[in-house]
């Protein structure tokens, strides 16, 4: 049994059994946790020929609809039968008696993880391809229909930004963190700034980026889209102005780009991309700079929600103290968006 680098938060023993009554007894078993992670705790799992992923809830205390792997494996279930590139699901265990929290595997699917989003570790003249094949992967999952593959109930369609606005606003005032004027004046603007709504209706994924995806091993192209517990009905520019913020964020803000040059480095400028996402979605309303500001709000919360972990010790990544400073630049960068200049 081989559990290198972070240890389990639940008896492999148990899993095992677990596995073994499932899809038969085998000699070869393996767990190793993924680093990396500030959300559900996640494992790379091998039993016999099966290579598997698991994920699960952390321990401890949650918020009331946090951390929702039950979503996640529905929504699995229902894109992998229609092409969208996510991971086929495999088995969803719902009673937390075996390993402390429900869990659910789906398949390994192997290649290649980018969480720098200017993209060192590829040569120059693919990056600029690897942005373009994030825009196509979302754009193909935004032309699903939520009602044609059965998640026509998955949430409530209308009033997106309006009721996710008092969501977040609602997290971040629950929070028993320090203050931060930058996140409250974000929280004011953002609902006295609601563009019209246009009826725009799609499963939104709620965390679109770079590091949420699996390239194709030697192709700039997306195998599967990764880490959907935030997803629900909603408006397709909120995932596309998510997955814009590295435009807004420098490289120290949790890999962003503003004040690369991107020309010499590869990588597309912001336009570009949303131009490349647009092909894809005909139709689509404008990029606007409520959509950048809403997502960077929305992040800034969800970094005071890993600091909240952290001072709890239940953190799903051993990072968590480091980044949770990221909350107030985020919310100083969405403050910059709203005014139109950067401070890089």
């Amino acid at each position: 049994m081989n559990v290198p680098g972070s240890q389990a938060d639940f008896d492999p023993k148990a899993l095992r059994g677990f596995l073994a009554a499932t899809f038969g007894a085998h000699e070869d078993f393996a767990l190793e946790r993924i680093s990396g992670g500030q959300s559900n705790p996640t494992y790379f799992l091998t039993h016999g020929a099966r290579r598997m992923v698991l994920r699960k809830q952390p321990n401890g205390p949650i918020l009331k609809g946090a951390h929702a792997i039950d979503r996640e494996y529905r929504v699995l279930s229902a894109l992998h039968p229609v092409g969208v590139p996510v991971p086929r699901p495999l088995f969803y265990h719902d009673d937390p008696g075996l390993l402390g929290t429900p869990f659910y595997l789906m398949e390994r699917v192997e290649g290649r993880v980018f969480t720098d989003c200017a993209l060192p570790d590829v040569p120059q003249e693919e990056r600029r391809a690897l942005w373009m094949g994030l825009a196509d992967a979302l754009a193909a999952l935004h032309a699903v229909r939520p009602e044609a593959v059965g998640l026509g109930d998955y949430g409530r369609a209308g009033n997106y930004f309006e009721r996710q606005i008092a969501r977040w606003t609602r997290q971040w005032r629950d929070s028993p963190s320090d203050p931060i004027p930058e996140l409250d004046e974000l929280a004011q603007w953002l609902p006295a700034n609601l563009p019209p709504d246009d009826g725009a209706v799609s499963l939104a994924h709620g965390d679109y980026r770079m590091g949420n995806v699996i390239f194709h091993p030697t192709e700039p192209r997306v195998v599967a889209i990764l880490d959907w517990e935030l997803s629900t009905l909603g408006h397709p520019l909120a995932d596309l102005g998510f997955c814009a913020m590295p435009w807004h964020t420098a490289p120290g803000e949790y890999g962003g780009m503003l004040g690369l040059d991107l020309s010499r480095l590869g990588l597309p400028e912001e336009d570009a991309f949303v131009a490349r996402y647009m092909q894809g979605n005909p139709g689509s309303s404008p990029l606007l700079p409520f959509h950048t500001a809403f997502a960077l709000f929305r992040f800034a919360v969800i970094f005071v929600g890993i600091a909240d972990r952290a001072r709890q010790g239940n953190a799903a990544g051993n990072n968590a103290d480091a980044i949770a400073p990221l909350a107030r630049r985020f919310a100083v960068r969405g403050l910059e968006v709203i005014r139109g200049r950067h401070v890089v």
